[in-house]
């Protein structure tokens, strides 16, 4: 078949798998055959979980598009759809489980103290967190844009800051989560709910000054880690009231 152009626009932040700092971003592609768009998307390095909506010649399209002539193509990540208001949008945001590749330590603990589910095994491999994301419903979170790429890939996200804190409100903003913010309900260690424990019950594992002073306690029902609101609590709180905060544009 003939050859023909395909003249791609990236809008708002989807130019950082670009390599550009720029607003939107231009990326032009010769093809000599029939090309998804998914396909035609991800040779320029974004990964299709990152993409909510795109335009064909100012019509919208879902990822198994086939373009076989020369098209102009918009391409929108979650936040920016720009004035097109569509039931075709790509992506879920009310996502409410995860699983985090090993390199995501840092941001599993904190969404852990948010409340959320987050699976997480520090030396899983690829297949490993495919299998789990799969087989358990989850969101992947990876800042692997080659793993985001695969094929059974439904919903994920690649966190753009490379600090835990930020990841956070990225990842809280992106699934549109802080109204479901539940901090201290979940084992910061093995994620599983955590639930009340008697302090009669625990009394034997608890060190001294903790006997004395502390009444309330919740425990971990998998690894059976005892929680308490010690003097490090306040500090916990302040950082999610900060989360919650930014993650809702207040500060």
């Amino acid at each position: 078949m003939k050859p023909f152009k395909v003249r791609l626009r990236f809008h708002g932040d989807l130019s950082v798998f670009l390599g550009s700092k720029a607003g939107d971003a231009v990326i032009e592609r010769r093809l000599a055959e029939k090309t998804s768009i998914k396909d035609v998307i991800e040779s320029c390095g974004v990964p299709h979980p990152e993409v909510d909506l795109i335009l064909v010649d100012e019509q919208t399209v879902g990822f198994d598009h086939t373009l076989a002539n020369d098209a102009k193509v918009e391409v929108f990540p979650v936040e920016n759809r720009g004035p097109y208001r569509t039931e075709k949008q790509l992506q879920t945001v009310g996502i409410r489980r995860f699983v985090a590749d090993g390199h995501l330590g840092r941001l599993t603990r904190n969404l852990r103290l948010l409340g959320f589910d987050v699976a997480y095994r520090q030396n899983a491999d690829d297949r490993q967190l495919l299998e789990v994301m799969v087989r358990e419903n989850r969101a992947l979170l990876t800042r692997d844009r080659r793993l985001l790429m695969h094929a059974i890939v439904q919903h994920g996200y690649w966190p753009r800051s490379q600090n835990a804190d930020e990841q956070t409100i990225e990842v809280v903003r992106r699934f549109d989560l802080s109204e479901l913010i539940a901090p201290f309900t979940r084992c910061l260690r093995c994620n599983a709910p955590l639930v009340a424990a008697a302090k009669a019950d625990i009394i034997g594992k608890l060190e001294p000054l903790t006997k004395i002073y502390y009444h309330q306690f919740r425990r971990c029902p998998d690894c059976k880690q005892i929680y308490w609101s010690g003097s490090h609590f306040p500090k916990l709180q302040r950082r999610v009231e900060e989360i919650r905060a930014r993650a809702r544009g207040k500060a």
